[in-house]
């Protein structure tokens, strides 16, 4: 795909969607997360807005969970029900919801104790790691949502990850 070197200034943020299993189980799990009740919920049956993703009909349930600055958008296609994608971190086209801490280190002993199950150690970035500099200091986890979405949690340092 060729794209023109035009800057388009796209530079705000309004949502970011997640394709979901079970709407139910992902709401509860988003919810108690972010501590955060979803401000919509409902269903859509409509053959335009499927076209409008390259399907032939979008049948589905949402739920909408705002949290400062973002929406979270749960989806879950009644049809067509799409294959889940097992998405690992380095898939090409995978994704991850990364969530800012103040105590990276309080946060995850937390969350350890309320049984999430994170995917490795916490990490910190360390000189001769990574570049730039504005990154040393940095804390991140990594964790899955019910169905496997890449998420983190991250303790910024200097001006990395406003």
């Amino acid at each position: 795909m060729a794209v023109a070197d035009t800057p388009m200034n796209l530079t705000r943020a309004a949502h970011v969607g997640i394709s979901v299993s079970d709407l139910d189980a992902s709401v509860a799990f988003y919810t108690t997360l972010t501590g955060r009740e979803p401000v919509a919920e409902g269903t859509m049956d409509s053959v335009p807005f499927g076209r409008s993703q390259g399907l032939p009909v979008a049948k589905l349930r949402y739920a909408t969970i705002n949290m400062d600055g973002l929406g979270i958008d749960l989806i879950e296609f009644r049809d067509p029900v799409g294959d889940r994608t097992n998405g690992r971190a380095n898939r090409p086209g995978s994704m991850h919801l990364c969530f800012k801490v103040d105590d990276l280190d309080a946060v995850h002993h937390r969350m350890k104790e309320a049984g999430y199950d994170f995917l490795g150690d916490p990490y910190t970035f360390l000189a001769g790691e990574v570049t730039p500099d504005a990154a040393l200091g940095t804390k991140v986890a990594y964790f899955n949502d019910p169905d496997g979405t890449n998420l983190e949690i991250i303790q910024p340092k200097g001006g990395f990850a406003n």
